[in-house]
């Protein structure tokens, strides 16, 4: 690849990532609470190095630990793996300051459990999620 088309690549995609995170910024917004994509079934908070200061005793029943065992948690320890790319997306969080989509959690027990979240960046600096378990067959 030439050093020019290197470079309009480059630009390209940093513009994309630009207006990915003023999208994203945009979204959260003008979301309110009534708009909420991911009912809260399950709440978690996590501080800026992925250990959870906050978990609710339906998320604990969800993973099968209790709420002392979880804090001070990194949530890597409770994602797969092989399912789920973290520092990449934990990277791409700290950009767009908010995310929804699907995770797979590891209960205790060795369970998969597929989750919808939806995840955002509050002002104290910390990140809360919203959760909701994904049936899955039938």
């Amino acid at each position: 690849m030439s050093a020019k088309k290197h470079d309009d690549s480059l630009m390209e995609y940093s513009e994309s990532q630009e207006n990915a995170v003023s999208v994203s910024r945009e979204a959260r917004a003008e979301r309110s609470a009534s708009e909420a994509i991911v009912a809260d079934d399950y709440r978690t908070v996590i501080d800026m190095d992925r250990r959870y200061v906050y978990v609710s005793d339906a998320f604990c029943e969800l993973v099968g630990y209790t709420r002392e065992e979880l804090i001070g948690t990194r949530y890597d320890d409770l994602s797969a793996p092989e399912t789920n790319d973290l520092r990449m997306i934990f990277n791409l969080f700290c950009q767009l300051e908010y995310m929804h989509g699907l995770w797979m959690l590891v209960a205790r027990s060795g369970a998969r459990i597929l989750i919808r979240y939806e995840s955002w960046l509050r002002p104290d600096r910390l990140i809360e999620a919203h959760m909701q378990r994904v049936p899955v067959g039938s």
